[in-house]
């Protein structure tokens, strides 16, 4: 399989309210993490950070630009690959221990890393076998209700454990944004993970539903509306017999 040169291993595109997406095309698409960048007048923050395959700090120069909040939305291996790289690190206190002390089994990587999961390399020295997630010990531990506040927006941390025990989503009530992690995106969810609950994930799900949401950024595949959003609850919901 041919490898791919680190300038060209990140793609970056507005998704509007000075928000940008940030990913890596060369993953198929269920496992492509959705990186967002999001502009403060104080602050920048990163929502997840990759498989940390290539350096997203040397690569996108966009997020070095200010000083930066690097949120983990949770801590699979997709999402926190380059959280080491940013010295401000948040993630939920239910997975600052992994996010503090990663293996492979942890992070999920033992289950899903193969060269399979790319449709090209990442460049030398890269190998599946031996990939794991560097720690990054969280500079501040996060909790259901806090607000990570960026100057002139304001974003709450909403707690959606289901998909892992420390999951949250980023709510800004004032645009009705939601930066959704693996909780909710418009694709395939995953629910069966080692540290998986099903009844968290529905808790999560009926909370999230009842927010007037305007646009979701989520963990994986693309942005969609509020509308869409309420429909993937309603029936998945009603998959569940809830």
């Amino acid at each position: 399989m041919r490898r791919i040169p680190p300038a060209d291993w990140y793609r970056s595109r507005s998704a509007g309210d000075d928000i940008t997406q940030i990913d890596e095309p060369f993953i198929q698409e269920f496992f492509r993490c959705n990186i967002w960048h999001v502009r403060g007048r104080d602050r920048d923050m990163l929502v997840d950070s990759g498989m940390g395959v290539v350096s997203l700090r040397e690569w996108v120069p966009l997020v070095t630009e200010r000083p930066l909040d690097a949120v983990a939305s949770h801590t699979h291996f997709d999402h926190v690959g380059c959280t080491h790289e940013f010295p401000c690190r948040l993630c939920h206190a239910a997975e600052a221990g992994i996010l503090a002390q990663p293996t492979r089994e942890n992070t999920v990587a033992a289950d899903y890393v193969t060269d399979e999961i790319f449709d090209a390399l990442p460049p030398e020295p890269y190998r599946s076998a031996t990939y794991a997630v560097k720690a990054a010990p969280a500079t501040r531990i996060l909790a259901d209700g806090d607000l990570i506040d960026l100057g002139d927006r304001q974003f709450e941390v909403i707690h959606t454990p289901g998909h892992s025990p420390g999951g949250i989503a980023l709510w800004e009530a004032a645009s009705g944004v939601l930066i959704s992690g693996d909780i909710v995106y418009d694709g395939p969810l995953v629910e069966e993970t080692y540290h998986s609950n099903a009844e968290d994930y529905l808790r999560s799900m009926q909370r999230l539903a009842r927010l007037p949401v305007r646009v979701v950024h989520g963990g994986h595949f693309p942005s969609f509306s509020g509308e869409r959003l309420r429909d993937i609850i309603t029936a998945w919901l009603r998959e569940k017999g809830a």
